[in-house]
């Protein structure tokens, strides 16, 4: 059974285990009289809605399944993965605008709030804002209103879909073609199998950790710098880790995806929860209980840091300077420390105040991930023994070809990639820079090293382009 057989299967079986799972705890919570409370009523609401969820999940990777094995070995596989990466992508940036930006109008919003002019006692604060041709003003409780109103909108499905959608893309695009996109033959011999079982088990341990690290204690703001400081170095050891055992690319979006689940957790266990807890005990007419806020506001705050770095790890895989060189995982910290700085600068600003090393050090880091990936020279090369077109013409047919031709054999893309195409000579040189920067600086290409290009093509390739890409 090939990996993505034994992928559907696992994804079937726990979405239809979860769909029978949920119902028989909606039956049980309707028939018990006992469970007729606000509470139980929003837990049976929610384990029906995910119980349709994970329905509508299980029978479309059903579908897909049978669609993938009717298709496998045509020209149609190739085609439909590729449209499955562009719904999910598609899908996951629309959700993650709408969770980011709610998330960054928020945390606005708590910062610039009027919280002494004129402001009733009931209340923290309001703003008066002007946005898309109308005024609109806005008052934060300090507690819960006298009455709960009957229709309350709850800023909760941007983050769950995000996370839904991106855990899809990361299964579509390096689990399902894992010899091509998460393993690369050159650092590993792994199986398919054992690099999907080693990229999952990264994302739930990770997941773990950061539950067992997140204690009150750690959360105080004295204890802050420790524990972000704990979470950078924690992360940047997982990090190297994966990067010696998979494809630089899929180390960094696993990198993602962790840091993309700690965020999803803490808005489905932590924050979601603590305004639940404020709605049922205004219904209930009792004092919430105060430390499921705190620990809230303490899980936003870590989310709102996340968001940068998280952002900059989706758009990474354009530029494989960063996740290709050799130093990645120092380029990534550098650059998640610089998101992370110019986020908190950001918040600074919002309430009023300012640090004047925090733009800096951030601009310092870009700088360094800037230095550290400029291509160094290698004018030794001039006087290297020439080589000539013929010698490098092979090498480009065998080990670029397939991927870049007007009729592509590769049996993932049907297409040319990025439009680029060596099928002439004067195509090639027209490229020679991207064959430098891809194939040989960061060696990125071939993806996952598929046409087993070895180091000595791409020193002779390297020369060639050094000596001035002649034909003759």
């Amino acid at each position: 059974m090939g990996i993505v057989e034994t992928m559907m299967g696992i994804l079937v079986s726990l979405c239809f285990f979860g769909v029978l799972i949920c119902k028989r705890l909606v039956r049980q919570y309707a028939q018990d009289p006992l469970r007729q409370n606000e509470r139980d009523k929003d837990f049976a609401a929610n384990m029906l809605f995910f119980s349709k969820w994970l329905l509508f999940l299980g029978v479309f990777f059903t579908i897909s399944y049978v669609v993938y094995y009717t298709v496998k070995g045509s020209l149609w596989q190739a085609h439909l993965q590729d449209w499955l990466d562009l719904i999910f992508r598609w899908l996951h940036i629309i959700f993650g605008i709408a969770w980011i930006g709610a998330s960054f109008y928020f945390v606005f919003l708590e910062n610039s709030l009027n919280r002494n002019n004129n402001v009733r006692d009931e209340l923290a604060g309001n703003l008066w804002a002007i946005h898309g041709g109308g005024f609109y003003y806005l008052e934060k409780f300090k507690a819960a209103p006298k009455s709960i109103p009957k229709h309350l909108h709850w800023f909760k499905y941007e983050a769950y879909f995000t996370w839904l959608t991106g855990t899809c893309l990361l299964t579509v695009v390096y689990y399902f073609d894992a010899e091509s996109f998460l393993i690369n033959p050159e650092i590993t011999n792994m199986t398919p199998v054992i690099g999907v079982m080693i990229g999952v088990s990264s994302i739930v341990f990770s997941y773990v950790f950061y539950e067992l690290l997140s204690k009150p204690a750690m959360l105080q703001p004295k204890r802050r710098p420790l524990f972000f400081a704990i979470m950078f170095v924690y992360l940047a050891i997982v990090g190297y880790g994966l990067s010696l055992v998979f494809n630089p690319r899929a180390a960094y979006i696993h990198l993602g995806a962790i840091m993309g689940t700690m965020m999803a957790g803490n808005v489905f266990f932590c924050i979601i929860p603590a305004q639940k807890e404020m709605v049922f005990a205004a219904k209930e007419g009792r004092e919430p209980d105060v430390s499921l806020g705190i620990r809230a506001s303490y899980r936003s705050y870590h989310n709102n840091y996340f968001t940068l770095p998280v952002l900059f790890i989706m758009i990474s895989n354009h530029f494989p300077s960063t996740f290709g060189h050799q130093n990645n995982i120092l380029i990534l910290a550098l650059l998640c420390l610089a998101g992370a700085g110019i986020k908190h600068y950001h918040n600074q600003w919002e309430r009023g105040e300012s640090n004047k090393w925090v733009v800096p050090l951030s601009i310092a880091f870009i700088l360094s991930a800037i230095y550290i990936t400029a291509p160094m020279s290698r004018d030794e090369l001039l006087n290297a023994e020439k080589v000539s077109f013929s010698e490098i013409h092979p090498i480009i047919q065998q080990r670029c070809s397939p991927c870049h031709a007007k009729n592509c054999t590769d049996d993932v893309y049907i297409v040319a990639q990025k439009g680029i195409i060596f099928d002439t000579p004067e195509l090639i040189v027209q490229h020679k820079d991207k064959i430098l920067n891809f194939a040989v600086i960061n060696k990125t290409m071939p993806q996952g090293n598929k046409t087993r290009i070895t180091q000595e093509e791409r020193d002779q390739l390297e020369k060639w382009i050094i000596q001035g890409a002649k034909l003759d």
